[in-house]
């Protein structure tokens, strides 16, 4: 044995670790800069299909609904046609509804038109902010 404690002979042996060259530091940053983008447009798939499967169940609902609605509606139109045939011929009773239902549909169309062009547009907005900030985080960290 030569004298020097074991501790000492091993940390002798291994070579002092030197800080990583700039070479090194920016490829390390180029790197999880494309894996930070890759899972943020991974996060931003699965907000837009969550999106779009929350919007689907919402229309088929209304779809279903519009269906119980529409023999509703059939009856009531039976029932105002015989009211009107009362005093009035039945050709022109059914002529009258019929006219009366197509304003309805009318202003149905336009409210329905107006409320789908005010929506939120179908896009991952949260994904689009937590984005934003890291692109000002890195930003600021490559002033430094």
């Amino acid at each position: 044995m030569t004298g020097i404690p074991h501790q000492q002979r091993a940390e002798a042996a291994e070579p002092p670790t030197a800080e990583p060259s700039t070479a090194e530091l920016v490829k390390r940053a180029s790197e999880q800069i494309s894996e930070l983008v890759r899972d943020e447009l991974r996060l931003g798939r699965l907000e837009l299909r969550e999106k779009g499967r929350r919007t689907g169940q919402g229309i088929g609902i209304f779809g279903a609904s519009g269906l119980v609605a529409l023999f509703g509606i059939g009856a009531l139109v039976a029932a105002v046609i015989l009211l009107l045939a009362l005093v009035l011929p039945a050709w022109a009773s059914a002529l009258i509804v019929a006219g009366g239902l197509f304003v309805i549909a009318g202003v149905l169309a336009l409210v329905g038109k107006m409320r789908v062009g005010s929506a939120s547009p179908l896009k991952p907005e949260e994904t689009m902010h937590s984005v934003q900030g890291d692109m000002t985080e890195i930003r600021e960290r490559a002033r430094r």
